[in-house]
């Protein structure tokens, strides 16, 4: 036989029960005869309590009762004939009726007792149990109610009551062997005393009900029926992509519900346990979901850790002093103590040298295990042994639970990375001998971040997220959200990395969308339910949110963004950006950004700072973490610059290359920004910095392009117009390069620590001769590379390649 036992929210309404009944009697015409044990209706057992309490108040408790009398009298009006309801009526009228009676004595003498609210609250399960075995009726006639106080016996420790397991035992076997035709609705929860007394099971008290049956009866399987499809490996309300549990063993159930995991309440399940009954965690709302089955052995499992659970309220209590060290029983004295006055302690971890002890406890008694710690040690206090106990609230246990942590190195090293890297800071640390749990306290405000960054770190089969928040939406950033749209499906097939644009912003409007913004229509999100854009705020609200795995991307040019990248990183916020402002500032600015981003463990990634999408940055990188030594760097960074003089030949002026230049984009609306050097200076003076020397940018020898008279003149139509009057100074360039077979070039260089940018002349034998279009162009001459230097070509410039750098930087921080 199977034991099915369903919680309160499967028998909150006439829809649920409807779904109750339907499993029922799948399984009874399976010929599986089950035995069901029900709770009370979903928040039956809360207001019960209320109106108790409210009666020993001396407050109203009328209205309250002519609730829970309405909701269960609806649904038997809903799901039974006409012909059936009314003895069904009379009882729960009988029922309710000693509940008001009841009630009225403690509003007379304004007391109640833990026998009196033991009473009262049991009718939320006799109620419950005695109209769905009658609606069960209607198609099952062996249906049959049965109050278990008559069969489960306990002591008189109302609100907590303890089993006395013989006589219970006698008393099921005789109900199962009178009533081995019958299909048996039982009453969870609830009990009784030698003398008759109502009392009740405490937390997860129909659990419990259900384990004792399972366990008397030899049952071959539990089934406990909820609202989720069993054990899960987070809290899916908190973690979106926590996802159901096949198998669990005994000990990893319980790990996983004493901290946190709510389905099932471990104590109760001890029955259970004991004769190796399997659990089997099933949803309600869902029946063909196979759900969680919980036995003696888990069996093999790829996945390292079983699941990712916590308590998000908990206080720390230190305790420290000499008085502490070498004194054999002090623990024992301090955890005696506590528990002799039924505080439970979630968490202790010892320092070696026994100068101190670290525990965690319930927020509601961490000021009375202090004042118990001070009564008990008044003496070691007083003698300065010990130093006054103190507390700190406000924080959270996060565990990561599973046998196989036990066989696999690392384990705990993937955790405190996963946390060190999203700036989650970890206040105290413990791991049983058994190692099928390691357990760290955190601040509570980190508690989401920290369970969404663990559960990516462990379950690799699923995708790590990467939350995006965007500054700038001209080409650049328009064109990357192109990207990510078009490349969701192969990132994350190819390389389970799935990255949310959470968080907008340009110079005008900005918009957040903690699920991720639609890429496919960002624009008119932005337009239509964008608040008004505000750099500081966009950022505060970027660091209030505290997501894990985050990403602040630059699109822009402007100097800005490039103040708050310092604070950003100290979010434990990676940076990608295209903009080069701050690496290409101060020295100091450029240092100070490095140090940060690698003190909080996160990335700083430019890679288009330099060559739009060509690899230039992280080929100078590899180079030197390989220890190879670079000599030279020569390169032409600017691919408008590459564009004029590679169409500067034959019969064109430079005037009408310059204007050709610009009416195809290659160039700013002001074409000296691109002719001045200055963004090239910059790329340079990146990479000098790269390559490990201290320079500035007023170290960089900048060789002009153009004469003075043309940098000089005072709009861009001054410029053509010196442009042509100086037509001269640039046929003669050209002339001297077609004269000596050779090519013009704007090449910098990096060599002995300096940085010098110039016009040259080049001949075939020099790599950059035969650069074409608008191609950038790199050549490192390394101590490997003397010979024959590595040199890199492509595109370097457009909206197109430079959003590709970007998208690739993101991949990387997602690697």
């Amino acid at each position: 036989m199977k034991i099915l036992k369903f919680g309160g929210t499967s028998v909150g309404d006439a829809p649920s029960i409807s779904a109750v009944l339907a499993i029922v009697k799948k399984s009874y015409a399976a010929g599986e005869r089950p035995l069901v044990v029900l709770s009370a209706m979903a928040g039956v057992t809360n207001l019960l309590t209320k109106m108790a309490e409210d009666a020993a108040a001396g407050q109203s408790f009328q209205a309250d009762l002519k609730r829970v009398e309405e909701r269960h009298f609806a649904i038997v009006k809903e799901l039974m004939a006409v012909k059936y309801q009314n003895p069904v009526y009379t009882k729960l009228k009988l029922f309710f009726n000693e509940i008001e009676d009841l009630l009225q004595g403690i509003y007379a003498l304004r007391e109640l007792s833990p026998q009196s609210k033991d009473l009262i609250v049991s009718f939320g399960e006799r109620c419950s149990n005695f109209m769905v075995s009658k609606i069960a009726a209607q198609d099952i006639p062996e249906a049959l109610y049965i109050d278990a106080s008559h069969y489960v016996k306990t002591d008189s420790n109302f609100g907590q009551a303890h089993v006395n397991e013989s006589l219970t035992d006698q008393l099921i076997t005789a109900l199962a062997h009178a009533h081995a035709d019958n299909l048996l609705f039982v009453t969870g929860f609830i009990g009784s005393n030698e003398k008759g007394r109502i009392t009740t099971l405490g937390r997860g008290g129909s659990d419990y009900t259900a384990a004792i049956f399972g366990s008397v009866l030899n049952a071959e399987a539990i089934e406990i029926w909820t609202d989720v499809n069993g054990m899960l490996t987070a809290d899916p309300r908190i973690v979106k992509k926590a996802f159901s549990l096949p198998v669990l063993s005994y000990t990893e159930a319980m790990e996983l519900s004493y901290f946190g995991a709510k389905v099932i309440y471990p104590p109760t399940m001890i029955p259970a346990f004991l004769k190796k009954i399997p659990i089997v965690i099933r949803n309600t709302f869902d029946p063909h979901f196979p759900g969680t089955i919980i036995q003696f052995d888990a069996g093999k499992t790829t996945l390292p850790i079983k699941g990712i659970s916590s308590i998000a309220e908990s206080s720390v209590i230190n305790l420290a002093g000499s008085g502490m060290i070498g004194k054999s029983g002090f623990s024992g004295r301090l955890f005696t103590l506590l528990a002799r006055e039924q505080i439970n302690v979630v968490l202790i971890t010892q320092s070696s040298s026994e100068h101190s002890i670290t525990f965690a406890v319930n927020p509601d008694d961490a000021l009375k295990a202090v004042k118990l710690i001070e009564m008990e040690f008044e003496l070691e206090l007083q003698a300065n042994k010990l130093v006054q106990p103190t507390v700190e609230d406000n924080l959270s246990v996060l565990a990561i639970v599973g046998e196989n942590m036990k066989k696999t190195p690392g384990m705990s090293g993937r955790l405190f990375y996963a946390l060190g890297r999203n700036g989650i800071n970890v206040r105290a640390i413990a791991q049983g001998s058994s190692e099928y749990n390691i357990s760290v306290i955190i601040n509570k405000v980190d508690l989401a971040k920290a369970l969404n960054a663990v559960h990516d770190a462990f379950f690799a089969e699923l995708k790590k997220t990467l939350y995006v928040f965007n500054l700038g939406t001209g080409n650049i950033g328009s064109t990357l959200f192109k990207q990510l749209e078009k490349q969701h499906e192969f990132l994350s097939e190819q390389n389970d990395v799935e990255i949310k644009v959470v968080g907008v912003s340009n110079s005008r409007k900005m918009y957040f969308d903690v699920d991720g913004i639609n890429l496919s229509s960002w624009e008119g999100t932005l337009e239509g339910a964008g608040e008004v854009a505000d750099l500081g705020t966009f950022i505060e609200k970027m660091k209030a949110l505290n997501l894990p795995n985050c990403v602040f991307v630059d699109n822009t040019a402007s100097k800005l963004p490039a103040t708050y990248y310092e604070d950003i990183f100290k979010a434990n916020i990676s940076i990608v950006t295209c903009n080069k402002i701050a690496n290409s500032g101060t020295f100091e600015q450029y240092k100070k950004l490095r140090d940060t981003a690698r003190k909080h463990g996160v990335d700083f990634f430019y890679e288009t700072n330099v060559g739009a999408g060509l690899p230039i940055v992280r080929v100078l990188k590899d180079l030197m973490l390989s220890g190879d030594q670079i000599i030279r760097i020569e390169a032409i960074l600017s691919g408008t610059i590459s564009y004029i003089f590679n169409n500067f030949k034959g019969d064109a002026s430079f005037y009408d290359v310059v204007k050709k230049a610009q009416e195809l984009g290659y160039t700013e609306p002001d074409p000296r920004d691109d002719l001045g050097g200055i963004d090239f200076m910059r790329k340079m003076l990146i990479l000098a910095r790269d390559a490990g020397h201290e320079i500035e940018s007023e170290d960089v020898d900048l060789g002009a392009i153009l004469p003075a008279s043309c940098l000089a003149a005072t709009s861009v139509e001054a410029f053509y117009a010196e442009l042509l009057r100086e037509n001269k100074f640039f046929e003669d360039l050209k002339e001297r390069a077609a004269s000596a077979n050779k090519v013009i070039r704007y090449i910098g260089k990096l060599e002995h620590g300096k940085v010098a940018i110039a016009l040259e002349l080049v001949d075939e034998n020099h790599p950059f001769y035969a650069l074409s279009g608008s191609d950038n162009i790199i050549s490192f001459t390394t101590e490997r590379y003397k010979d024959r230097p590595l040199v890199v070509k492509g595109p370097g410039a457009g909206a197109e390649v430079t959003a590709a750098g970007v998208f690739a930087d993101l991949v990387n921080v997602g690697a």
